[in-house]
């Protein structure tokens, strides 16, 4: 029987997809060396998210480095690693084209390349015609998955082209669909939508497509995690943030607790069993190597998400820990205080 809290049709699991390294590191004063990379991805290793987005090889030397050295010194037991990249370019082929060729020799079983699906960012930002649009994400999945790659397609600006233009921004993802692309990314990229479109849109598209939908969600209007609640409960399988929310801007959604709410509170497969105590250590250890304080009142995890301070709460607590807690924090790695 379903309560107000538990939609109903929720999917039994939801992968986990974590862009720290990339994403995440777009944060104002983030700047990891390919060390602090390595010892990241070993730490979600350690939580068991299905995939780590180790870079955009190519786009510098230090992600070039960071895949070379990620074949001899990362020995993953849970996760597995993806190269992130874009389409072709305009006009161009997809034989010989830097970013693809780049991608492929990264060596990675999964790649993730991100297209417009916004009408307005095809002409005005890459000038050129919507069917070309079209045909750089078709294209470009295509031939990757001609070369045995799983492809993830993220749908840059998708909430947004949805809204001004949904026959152009459906075409892209029929097109990437039809090419074979593993699983649709819906991404929030200006990080402006609300729970509410995030669930219609993504409903939408799960009831025409075939393959998987994900999200990719950003938290400029402080409803990061919520969005990506909205999109699981209208179908999406897969989840894109980062560790403690990091971001360019105001940050990523925060994958903490969205795999604790998911999990806790839904009853939704995330992580592998008895993983999810892994999550109050993993976060601190992460803000240690980005050398950024941990949040004290981050949800599940923060040094008072479980504090009492002295009054009612507190003689409530000495007899009954579930008095004034809505999870047992031991749950997820954490204590009372």
């Amino acid at each position: 029987m379903s309560t107000p809290d538990v939609p109903t049709d929720l999917p039994k699991a939801v992968e986990i997809y974590d862009t720290t390294l990339r994403d995440g590191a777009q944060l104002e004063g983030i700047s990891l060396t390919v060390d602090d990379k390595l010892r990241i991805a070993e730490q979600l290793d350690r939580l068991g998210v299905h995939y780590i987005e180790g870079g955009w090889p190519g786009a510098n030397p230090k992600d070039v480095e960071f895949f070379e050295r990620a074949r001899t010194e990362l020995d993953l037991q849970h996760s597995t690693l993806v190269a992130f990249g874009s389409t072709r370019r305009v006009g161009g082929e997809t034989e010989g084209d830097a970013t693809l060729t780049n991608l492929l020799e990264a060596g990675t079983e999964v790649v993730c390349i991100v297209g417009k699906a916004s009408a307005y960012h095809v002409t005005e930002a890459l000038r050129t015609s919507l069917d070309e649009g079209v045909a750089m994400v078709a294209d470009s999945i295509r031939y990757l998955k001609s070369h045995g790659r799983t492809v993830f397609f993220d749908a840059e600006h998708f909430f947004d082209g949805y809204a001004d233009d949904p026959e152009f921004t459906m075409r892209v993802l029929l097109g990437a669909a039809e090419a074979g692309a593993d699983c649709l990314v819906l991404c929030d990229t200006n990080g402006g939508s609300l729970p509410g479109r995030i669930e219609a849109m993504v409903r939408e598209v799960v009831s025409v497509v075939d393959c998987a939908v994900g999200v990719h969600l950003h938290n400029d209007t402080g409803c990061g995690v919520a969005n990506a609640l909205a999109g699981v409960a209208a179908g999406a399988t897969h989840v894109q943030g980062t560790i403690n929310g990091y971001g360019e801007r105001v940050g990523n959604c925060d994958l903490v607790p969205i795999i604790a709410n998911l999990t806790l509170k839904w009853g939704i497969e995330t992580l592998p069993e008895g993983h999810l105590a892994e999550l109050t250590p993993v976060a601190h250890h992460v803000a240690e190597l980005v050398n950024f304080a941990a949040d004290p009142q981050q949800p599940y995890v923060g040094a008072t998400a479980f504090a009492h301070k002295a009054g009612l709460h507190t003689s409530a607590i000495a007899r009954r820990s579930d008095a004034y807690e809505h999870v047992e924090p031991e749950l997820v790695g954490n204590g009372t205080r």
